[in-house]
């Protein structure tokens, strides 16, 4: 092996880029998220954490409404799909929505992305048309299937973001917004009786429920009434 010295004048070949593709843009844009949340995201930050400039993004991309379609469409495509059965069809919507939940919660506000954006990419379209399947598959009539998908996609976006505020905000422990469900009992519980006659005696059952409880049994009286 040679020990000789690099020669005098040579320039040290600094390693290649990985060249800018949409799939590395999209890792970014998570990367983002993940670290300092949704709000964060920008395309100069996004290029940033390429190290490279907000130019270099443009021949991918026309603004940062053609980033929130690759971050929905990047969480779209790991949603299972079932088959779609007549039988078990409102457990298999729940289902996927539940998935759709689950994928929104693992980055702070990225459900921001979803509510004012027009379906566009395959994968996000993949989704909407399997969930319009299982619908069909059910005997849901095709404008009640549409606008039911339509409604239960704005609430489980609305439900996720509202999740990821109260998270962002417990991180401060200064922030009064937040109290416990036994503080917001108390606090009911202790109105004028002759004002809150019924917020008052309802309390407990006010401030009641566990995880997404909430949020199940919304799927289930909106799927129910189908």
């Amino acid at each position: 092996m040679s020990t000789d010295p690099p020669r005098a004048g040579r320039p040290e070949r600094r390693p290649r880029k990985a060249p800018i593709t949409a799939d590395r843009i999209t890792d970014a844009a998570l990367q983002v998220i993940a670290a300092e949340g949704y709000d964060a995201l920008t395309v100069r930050r996004v290029a940033a954490v390429l190290d490279t400039g907000p130019s270099s993004l443009y021949a991918h991309i026309v603004n940062k409404d053609d980033l929130d379609d690759l971050l929905i469409a990047r969480l779209c495509a790991e949603i299972q799909l079932p088959a779609p059965d007549p039988v078990t069809w409102r457990e298999q919507l729940i289902e996927v929505f539940v998935q759709l939940r689950d994928q929104y919660l693992k980055y702070p506000g990225v459900s921001k992305a979803a509510l004012a954006m027009m379906p566009m990419h395959l994968e996000t379209l993949r989704v909407q048309e399997g969930l319009l399947a299982i619908m069909l598959a059910g005997g849901v009539e095709p404008r009640a299937a549409a606008w039911t998908l339509d409604a239960l996609t704005l609430y489980i976006s609305a439900y996720a973001l509202e999740r990821s505020l109260v998270r962002q905000r417990q991180q401060h422990h200064d922030d009064a917004w937040i109290v416990s469900r036994e503080d917001m009992v108390d606090r009911f519980t202790a109105l004028p009786a002759d004002r809150f006659p019924l917020t008052k005696r309802l309390a407990a059952e006010l401030n009641s429920g566990d995880g997404h409880d909430r949020f199940d049994f919304t799927l289930r009286m909106i799927i129910g009434k189908l």
